[in-house]
């Protein structure tokens, strides 16, 4: 979360928007361990990763979706489910990411 700091403040200087994506649960193989964390802005800008690339753009995708909404939600993305195998979630693991705004 550290590293991710010095875009968050920037953003916001900017006048930016911004939702942070967490991995919460981890259950079987995955890229990122739980804490893994993403920032993404309201202009589609991203900071650090939850996934090494096999999901970051259903994440950023969600993230947006939080951004316009204002509700958190909670996100699984597993190798059985359909939509997260076709954007690369092949490790055989389930992933739940939690996306919030940072309001």
């Amino acid at each position: 979360m550290k590293e991710l700091l010095d875009d968050i403040e920037r953003w916001q200087a900017d006048g930016h928007r911004v939702a942070l994506a967490r991995v919460v649960q981890l259950t079987g193989s995955g890229p990122r361990d739980p804490g893994a964390t993403m920032a993404v802005n309201d202009a589609g800008e991203v900071a650090g990763s939850v996934s090494g690339g096999c999901i970051e753009g259903a994440v950023v995708s969600e993230a947006l979706d939080v951004l316009a909404s204002g509700r958190p939600r909670l996100c699984t993305f597993g190798y059985s489910d359909d939509e997260a195998f076709a954007v690369g979630l092949t490790c055989g693991g389930t992933i739940r990411i939690f996306v919030e705004p940072m309001d």
